[in-house]
């Protein structure tokens, strides 16, 4: 298969390439610099220069290749809305390729306040009133393409997607211990993030292109729900700082933007994916690659 990727040169797409040249696929990777278009390269992807924006570019890697998944996504938390529609957009013009097409058609999407306070499944659908409610509404744009003859995929990773070079939610609780002095959590630090290495993720996505029927919703996680006190516990050990309680009222002050993204308690099952798709997660678990230590290098 020849496989339209966006987002091919990010952190998921990095390990998505190599997973899907090494099980016999091409890859068609979207690029929107020369430092992306060279990594692609080097990887033995093709590359095709565009991005979210370019609404062209995506019709046409959507429409000459044999199924698309769409990993990119603009992660600038001050233009949440913003960025929201612009990936809808993208969505869109993909979807109106592929219409008609039987061809696979995959995105990202986020288990993170899916269910708070109880295990979440495949079967939750996500609240798309709130302002954190664009993940939700691109989904559902996708899912509805099942109807449009669209074999549609959605694929729910977890808050933390973790592994050596990651640079998402845990390396930036990393950051802000280290420039606190503390590595703090809420209240009691009972919330629960699910997880999932990086390479297990990429392994899913594949499975999901090859496999997945229309309108499927798949969870990306290998750790159900990590209490985030222990991940506080673990991060102060390795830097030299101690693990501290703050009330819920000072954790925007003290970590901005991850504040919101802290405080719920969102664990996530991924045991329908498992039984449908095969899905074993065989790399370590958020706990064992934490106290691994790469993440407190540098």
């Amino acid at each position: 298969m020849r496989v339209f990727v966006t987002g091919a040169s990010g952190w998921i797409g990095s390990a998505l390439v190599p997973e899907l040249l090494a099980k016999g696929h091409q890859v068609l990777g979207l690029a929107r610099s020369d430092p992306s278009a060279e990594r692609l390269a080097a990887a033995g992807a093709e590359v095709l220069r565009g991005s979210l924006g370019d609404l062209e570019s995506l019709r046409r890697g959507a429409r000459d290749t044999d199924g698309t998944v769409h990993l990119a996504y603009i992660h600038d938390f001050s233009q949440f809305e913003e960025n929201a529609r612009i990936d809808v957009r993208a969505i869109d013009a993909m979807g109106e390729e592929l219409a008609g097409s039987g061809r696979p058609f995959l995105i990202a999407s986020g288990t993170l306040g899916l269910a708070p306070g109880r295990l979440a499944t495949e079967t939750d659908m996500p609240d798309t009133t709130t302002a954190m409610g664009g993940r939700g509404i691109a989904a559902e744009h996708v899912l509805a393409l099942a109807d449009r003859g669209v074999r549609s995929a959605v694929v729910r990773l977890p808050p933390t997607v973790h592994g050596a070079g990651d640079h998402g939610f845990v390396a930036a609780l990393v950051a802000t211990a280290r420039g606190k002095g503390v590595a703090a959590y809420i209240g009691d630090g009972a919330q629960r993030w699910p997880a999932v290495h990086c390479l297990d993720a990429a392994v899913l996505f594949r499975l999901a292109l090859e496999q997945a029927p229309a309108a499927s919703v798949l969870h990306a996680t290998a750790d159900e729900g990590v209490p985030i006190r222990t991940i506080a516990e673990i991060l102060g050990r390795h830097l030299g700082v101690p693990a501290v309680s703050i009330p819920r009222e000072e954790a925007m002050a003290h970590f901005g933007w991850l504040a919101n993204a802290l405080a719920v308690d969102s664990p996530a099952s991924s045991a329908l994916t498992r039984e449908r798709f095969g899905w074993t997660p065989t790399h370590p678990g958020l706990v064992e690659d934490l106290e691994a230590g790469h993440y407190f290098r540098g």
